[in-house]
């Protein structure tokens, strides 16, 4: 079975400046006080980290297959002083299986795109889910890589992988019944989808 595509973990500094403010970003998406959350293709934290501050004292499951990633943000929660991320080595295509409880949220960051096997995916991460769980899915807008610079230079997935708000919202919806679907603006150069149970 073929694993994730990996188009590269972004440096923190040009990522700070897509994401300046990652804490506000999770609160607009829905991420609240009390409620777990599991990130797939968490990388070495950028949203964990935040996010384990807004869940605390519920725990946030950082899922990637990059043990090294997953190592890097061990370390800085320890130096952040955050105990409630729980690093997850996995596939998340046996999301449900891996983690040792359903979630509120299940959050996949700038990742949907290289997901091999899309639709097994999307079933996992709705058993993964609790009653009232939401899927929320941040994506690269669908436009050429070369419109979408950050510190001048190209950033974001190939073009050719890059996909629409409605290509995303079919392959959730072909996969899954859903209660609701919100779409979220995050510019300059994202948005988000909301799913609902």
């Amino acid at each position: 079975m073929e694993q994730f595509q990996n188009t590269g973990q972004p440096d923190w500094d040009w990522w700070g400046r897509l994401w300046p403010t990652p804490g506000a970003t999770l609160r607009r998406l829905g991420v609240e006080s009390g409620e777990t959350l599991a990130e797939v293709g968490s990388g070495n934290g950028y949203f964990a980290l935040p996010a384990a501050r807004i869940t605390d004292p519920r725990p946030v499951y950082a899922v990637d297959v990059d043990e090294s990633l997953l190592e890097e943000l061990e370390s800085l929660a320890a130096l952040q002083g955050i105990d409630n991320v729980v690093t997850v080595h996995a596939d998340a295509r046996d999301l449900a299986d891996t983690l040792p409880e359903a979630v509120d949220t299940v959050l996949v960051a700038n990742t949907f795109h290289g997901v091999s096997e899309p639709d097994r995916f999307v079933r996992e991460v709705f058993d993964a889910l609790g009653p009232d769980g939401r899927f929320v899915v941040v994506n690269w807008d669908d436009r050429p890589r070369e419109e979408t610079t950050v510190m001048d230079t190209p950033r974001g997935p190939p073009t050719d992988l890059r996909l629409s708000p409605s290509e995303t919202k079919s392959i959730v919806t072909d996969a899954v019944a859903v209660a609701n679907v919100r779409r979220i603006e995050l510019p300059p150069y994202h948005y988000a989808l909301r799913f609902e149970r």
